[in-house]
């Protein structure tokens, strides 16, 4: 009785729930309808219907994607890392107000016709490239981007501005051709028995470049390896669980999804011989890490094949899958939840709870769920992948980070990387104390500005002492104090010297010698490699790490 009760309850559900579907889509249709009729203005589908949908999709996760036949191109690129085209990033200058060529990939059509980091565009196939205005730096920046992707062996002149150069302008003649990002830009032994690989993204094939790099590194006399996940968002999961198959046996339940449409719930397991069961392996993860990093490092550890170390990754835990719509458009939609093998979740953010001013909650610690590994050691779900050892990199100012993305630095490795015939190899190359005064004089001269953590800090303290009923009994005080944070960008750059000369190092290689020269310049000074190289050179407590406690 009860079971037939229950039945009927649901299938009265189902209806419901089938004619509130029926009757908000016949209301959308309508009012659009009588608008379209009656509205003073003419209405223009193309821009309405979009931002309704993605006013819809916002209620959802980020995720979930309305994408319109003129995107589509880029999904592919994300899920293939392929496109036809230049193969090279650009990025907007605001001291141009252009977007420049920041990297070209080594090798690639726009390499090969002689374009530079740094260089200006100004045309793409006669076409003027007008300043952005008032466009937003992201629609600027895709219309340049989509005007130089094009039909693969389709060729065109490319006008720059080249700092350094004779001539005003530079006219370089491109043939456009099917472009491969580099999932693994760099991959060296950093100590003799100790090899390092840096995977960026998980596109397609990405596992197959791992192995062959892997097995380079064991010809040139690697027992151990260092795997570099970090900054990593991702990609193909397929190729997460390909890549966990080179370090674990043949028939492992690596992943699994669950999610209300039946046939989004599949089950992957290793279908390879493993390349190698022994070798001690580290997982390097920040917070930067995600979706596909996370089913590689969350399996390993659950597996007990590998020591996590780093910081606490991203959490993402949800799944999607591109469903096609009418006249060329894609809804990527989130079908599912992602499972390691202990059985763990660890998605962070519940998108189905929100609170009153519609933030996402994070779920707390304490509400997450004990698992268990292959060995028995804990594990818990719900907020992305614990590391089994922290390791930080060296804090940094502000400061830092906004030279990292300034005009001025782009501007100075430019103006050196054109001015300087030779240049040492990334490993030993360092900046000399006559270069690092010229961009110095680059920074004050251009009036590169940032702004300071102590600045901030000293103007929330002045509220709080505001509303307190303490900022007139403080009011020498903070003034006193004030003076002693001043702005001082000559005492700072001084200060932070060694690491903006580290910072700059990597920029002028990754202009000279490409996203190889630049992991290179770096690897040699991360701590967090350091400690990984640390561990492994103390088997113990590699192996101790791994074992039920």
């Amino acid at each position: 009785m009860l079971m037939g009760l229950l039945l009927i309850s649901g299938i009265h559900a189902q209806e419901d729930h089938g004619y509130e579907v029926r009757k908000n889509l016949d209301l959308f249709n309508r009012v659009y309808t009588v608008l379209d009729q009656y509205y003073v203005d003419t209405l223009h589908a193309e821009k309405l219907i979009p931002e309704a949908i993605n006013f819809m999709l916002g209620g959802l996760d980020p995720y979930t994607e309305y994408i319109p036949f003129d995107d589509t191109q880029n999904l592919q690129t994300l899920a293939t890392g392929k496109y036809a085209g230049v193969g090279a990033v650009i990025r907007y200058c605001e001291k141009k107000d252009r977007c420049i060529v920041y990297e070209p990939y080594e090798g690639m059509p726009a390499d090969k016709a002689g374009v530079k980091s740094g260089d200006v565009i100004l045309s793409i196939a006669g076409e003027k490239i007008a300043p952005k205005g008032k466009k937003s730096v992201n629609d600027y920046v895709s219309g340049v981007s989509n005007r130089l992707r094009g039909e693969a062996g389709s060729t065109f002149l490319l006008e720059v501005e080249r700092i350094g150069e004779k001539t005003d302008t530079l006219q370089l003649k491109i043939c456009r051709d099917n472009i491969s990002m580099p999932a693994v830009p760099y991959a060296t032994m950093v100590t003799d028995s100790i090899g390092l690989v840096k995977l960026t993204t998980f596109s397609k094939g990405c596992s197959d470049l791992v192995l062959k790099e892997v097995r380079e590194l064991k010809r040139k006399g690697a027992r151990s390896l260092i795997l570099d996940l970090r900054d990593n968002g991702g990609g193909l999961a397929i190729e997460a669980v390909n890549l966990v198959n080179l370090f674990v046996p043949k028939g492992e339940l690596i992943l699994s999804m669950k999610g209300k449409y039946k046939p989004s719930a599949v089950h992957y397991y290793t279908l390879n011989e493993p390349e190698d069961l022994e070798m001690p392996l580290v997982v390097l993860v920040n917070q930067e890490s995600a979706s596909s990093s996370e089913i590689t490092c969350g399996a390993l550890q659950d597996l007990d094949r590998a020591v996590v170390m780093g910081e606490r990754t991203y959490g993402k835990g949800l799944v999607q899958q591109s469903c096609e719509l009418p006249y060329g458009s894609v809804l990527k939609v989130t079908t599912s939840h992602y499972y390691i093998p202990s059985g763990r979740c660890i998605q962070a953010l519940d998108y189905s709870r929100r609170n009153g001013s519609g933030e996402v909650y994070r779920t707390p610690d304490s509400l997450t769920h004990v698992f268990y590994t292959k060995a028995g050691r804990q594990v818990r779900d719900g907020g992305g992948i614990t590391p089994d050892i922290k390791s930080v990199p060296d804090s940094l100012p502000n400061l830092i980070y906004y030279l990292k993305a300034s005009d001025q630095l782009q501007k100075f490795c430019s103006q050196y990387n054109n001015t300087h015939v030779t240049m040492a190899a990334p490993e030993s190359f360092s900046l000399s104390e006559e270069d690092f005064q010229t961009f110095k004089k680059i920074l004050k001269d251009d009036d590169f500005s940032y702004d300071r953590q102590t600045y901030k800090a000293m103007q929330d303290l002045r509220k709080i002492a505001r509303s307190e009923g303490y900022e007139k009994s403080a009011k020498l005080e903070f003034e006193a104090l004030e003076k002693k944070l001043q702005h001082d960008l000559d005492d700072d750059l001084n200060i932070w010297k060694k690491e903006i000369v580290k910072w700059v190092n990597a920029e002028l290689c990754l202009y000279r010698y490409y996203r190889t020269g630049y992991y290179a310049s770096l690897i040699p000074h991360d701590t967090v490699v350091k400690d990984a190289i640390q561990l492994l050179r103390q088997p113990q407590k590699y192996k101790k790490i791994l074992k039920n406690k």
